[in-house]
């Protein structure tokens, strides 16, 4: 991939050195490798294993090239410039060398061309047309390598193989986790994976993109479409905070492939799994396809007008008998910032305040304090760019894969990296120090922090934290987390996603802004998928547009627990989106009236929908509505639809504006996306937000005694419903079958061995699953993951019993 012209500075005078380059003269920086500086001159060299954000290898010698006074054609991947330096790409002697490395590399690699996956954009197939010949000298028998399978999203044909080692480099060299290597010798060598096992990495899909050949190319593609056949649409991904590029690739109006867009200030050149694979299910056999009314127990298929007027007479019914706060609504993360905006002047319009996109937060004490909108305080590139940073409640490996990666490289350029964790996450990068605990352990570990902050500030916690943790003692590791803090000059603390979803996790966020203030770090938040642009949009009950005031509704966890009597769904399912499914589940069972726009029509197997849903509306996802998403670094990024919508689906802006014109309301007359963003662009408010007053210790968090501390974590691929419905990401090491996980110590305080059936028991409900001893987990609690059947009649963290299931 080449640099961009644009993004090359000229570096001072003192460091230049100028080269002459099939007779250009160009200007470059000492020590650069000549490969970089034509590159960014647009002097194309052939190459194989080069790539710039790889280290060097010089193993395919495609780019060799002939500089005057050597010897002998050099690699131009691996020949530093110097100055006076005559290079010359297009002579008789770096063609000749050229052309004799093809050869080589064609000896052996079948001629496989018409069922090759990788046919119209492979580099071996471009390059061979312009350096190789139309006749192979080799009469031999062609070398073939036994395929392997590594897993559900990568296909292997490792006969065609030329071992550039791009996929080795990545992983060693980017994703951390070095799953690819080189065996045998000469002939013999084969790229494998570590004996024999599957690819599990969260980044593992982009191997597929950096390998120049046929080898590895994607299994859920796979002989279903032509590179020539397709149509490339920019898009953005919504599966979480980074609000990573994409190319969305259709064929006739159908999602065939996702890519990554070259985006260097997000995700670089790179894609997480997640983005790039869960474009599986939007074309599944579960896609809501038209609206459908349940008429008692039966479901039946109608037409918009009837199912508008339908939802209309619904909502009307349930204002007239209980007000309008018996109306709340409940909005996914992974919505555009167009239709939190519209949901929730629907729903203002029609006199209630009660809107929030929050399912997995448990605790809102701060709202009232709360900035305009979650933030990461910095752009996301300069986080590669920290010497310290403290990670509380966060796995960002797994929740923010491409934000992970600039992490990675801090910690590879020696930042000190700390988490406080619920688990001990396995980090592909060594942190310079950890504390593991239940939710009450991480509040004192951050209060310890910040106690040795203020001793090493000469100052003292704020007078609404004194009280309670005023007298909590820094252990080793808490000093040496505020020392590493208070000396760097580019530091960060990120509360990840279960810091947010921590029962007081307003107090930590209230430690953790204090630790920032005092040492001069940068406080960032690390919020699910488009949650900025929700907080922006007024899609939160006591903020309207840009932060600005509006009469205060319930949140999302107040409408669980205090069933409201109508509910408009967008995008949600509860069960599943809401951290605690069993009050979700309860509470739309109670409500009279409860309207789910959705992609995916629910299944019986999977959700109680089929019960308590009134009607549902077809719902197009990102890919079939224009939109755009604000990612952490507060950068607004629209779209336009891939494809059209399936079937009856309709973009749920449309929707939205269709039920309010139908329900009489004002101000919903737009005529296209762009109207809806003129208003929703508003400037931000300027507020004066009140002192934070951290609520009294919560009882909840202390299981009595005989009990755990249940930890809720949402998997990587049970965050929203398309990824949820993915089928090759739901066959993934990162998806295991739900289970009841306690280390092994714990299990045998409690006479388990690991293996058994038991019984989860919790206020909210029981769930039977099977026991699995895992070390990650800390004393005194069980990991119980949410976002699935098995345990979405489970409530959110909190005691649990374990028992043998009978």
């Amino acid at each position: 991939m080449s640099a961009n012209p644009k993004d090359i500075k000229t570096p001072p005078a003192s460091d230049t050195v100028t080269i002459e380059v099939d007779g250009r003269k160009l200007q470059a920086r000492k020590g650069q490798m000549l490969i970089e500086v034509t590159d960014a001159s647009g002097v194309y060299i052939p190459r194989f294993c080069y790539h710039n954000k790889l280290s060097v290898a010089a193993n395919c010698r495609m780019c060799l090239v002939d500089v005057e006074k050597a010897p002998k054609p050099m690699p131009a991947c691996a020949t530093p410039v110097m100055d006076g330096m005559v290079v010359h790409t297009r002579s008789e002697k770096a063609r000749a060398a050229q052309k004799g490395t093809m050869e080589f590399l064609l000896i052996n690699h079948p001629l496989d061309c018409p069922i090759c996956d990788q046919g119209g954009e492979c580099e071996l197939q471009d390059l061979a047309v312009g350096y190789g010949k139309d006749a192979s000298r080799y009469a031999e028998m062609k070398r073939i390598v036994k395929d392997k399978d590594i897993g559900p999203l990568i296909a292997t044909e490792m006969t065609r193989c030329i071992h550039c080692t791009r996929c080795v480099r990545f992983g060693e060299e980017i994703a951390g986790v070095m799953e690819f290597g080189g065996l045998g010798r000469g002939e013999h060598t084969e790229i494998r994976t570590f004996l024999d096992r599957s690819v599990d990495s969260e980044l593992s899909g982009n191997v597929i993109d950096l390998c120049p050949v046929g080898a590895l190319t994607s299994k859920p593609f796979r002989f279903s479409a032509r590179t020539w056949e397709l149509q490339d649409h920019a898009s953005v991904s919504p599966h979480d905070c980074v609000g990573a590029n994409i190319i969305v690739q259709t064929r006739r109006g159908n999602v065939m492939r996702v890519l990554p867009r070259v985006n260097e200030a997000i995700n670089e050149c790179w894609l997480a799994d997640r983005d790039r694979f869960s474009y599986e299910a939007l074309n599944g056999e579960d896609r809501l396809r038209v609206p459908m009314i349940r008429r008692g127990t039966e479901w039946e298929e109608t037409d918009w007008t009837t199912a508008l007027e339908f939802t209309a007479a619904g909502l009307r019914k349930a204002l007239e008998a209980h007000g309008p706060d018996g109306l709340g609504a409940l909005a996914s993360p992974i919505s555009t910032s167009e239709e939190f905006y519209l949901l929730q002047k629907l729903v203002r319009a029609l006199g209630s305040g009660s809107v929030d996109h929050r399912l997995r937060q448990m605790d809102f004490s701060d709202d009232a304090a709360a900035p305009v909108a979650p933030a990461l305080g910095r752009p996301i590139a300069e986080l590669e760019g920290l010497d310290a940073a403290l990670l509380v409640g966060a796995n960002p490996r797994k929740d923010q894969p491409l934000l992970n990666l600039r992490l990675r490289k801090a910690a590879l350029k020696g930042a000190k990296i700390f988490a406080i964790n619920p688990l001990d996450y396995d980090f592909n990068y060594k942190l310079a120090g950890r504390v593991v605990g239940a939710p009450s352990e991480m509040l004192r570990a951050l209060a310890g922090v910040a106690n040795a902050m203020a001793a090493l500030k000469n100052s003292s916690l704020p007078a609404s934290l004194k009280p309670r943790f005023g007298d909590i003692k820094p252990g080793a590791a808490e000093q040496a987390m505020a020392q590493a803090l208070h000396q760097g000059k580019n530091a960060s603390i990120l509360l990840g996603s279960f810091a947010l979803g921590h029962p007081q996790a307003a107090t930590l966020r209230a430690l953790a802004q204090f630790i920032a203030e005092s040492s001069g770090a940068k406080f960032g938040q690390l919020p699910e998928a488009n949650a900025v642009g929700a907080w922006l949009a007024g899609c939160v009950p006591h903020r309207s547009v840009a932060g600005n005031s509006a009469t205060r509704g319930r949140h999302a966890l107040d409408m669980l627990r205090q069933p409201r009597k109508a509910y408009l769904l967008f995008g949600v399912e509860p069960e599943f989106d809401c951290l605690d499914g069993a009050a979700a589940a309860a509470a739309m069972q109670a409500a009279d009236f409860v309207v789910m726009l959705t992609s995916f029509k629910p299944s019986p197997y999977r959700t109680r929908a089929v019960e308590y849903a009134s009607v549902w509306l077809p719902l197009a996802p990102f890919t079939e509505t224009d939109g755009s998403f604000v990612n952490i670094e507060g950068r607004s990024q629209p779209f336009a639809a891939a494809a059209a919508p399936l079937g009856e689906s309709r973009p749920g802006w449309k929707i939205l504006r269709m039920l309010g014109n139908l329900m009489g309301l004002p101000g919903f007359e737009h005529s296209d996306i762009g109207e809806v963003r003129q208003e929703l662009h508003q400037p931000v408010a300027a507020t004066a937000a009140p002192a934070f007053v951290p609520p009294p210790e919560d009882l909840a968090m202390t299981p009595a005694s005989g009990q755990l501390m249940r930890l809720a974590e949402v998997p990587i691929y049970t965050v929203d419903p398309i990824a949820r419905r993915a089928p090759a990401l739901q066959k993934t090491a990162d998806n295991p079958k739900p289970s009841a996980r306690l280390n092994a110590a714990q299990a045998g305080k409690l006479g388990f061995h690991g293996g058994e059936s038991v019984q989860v028991v919790m206020v909210q409900g029981v769930a039977r699953l099977d026991l699995v001893l895992d070390e990650r987990v800390p004393d005194g609690c069980v990991l119980v993951p949410a976002g699935y059947p098995e345990t979405a009649m489970l409530g959110a963290h909190g005691p649990a019993t374990l028992k043998v299931a009978s």
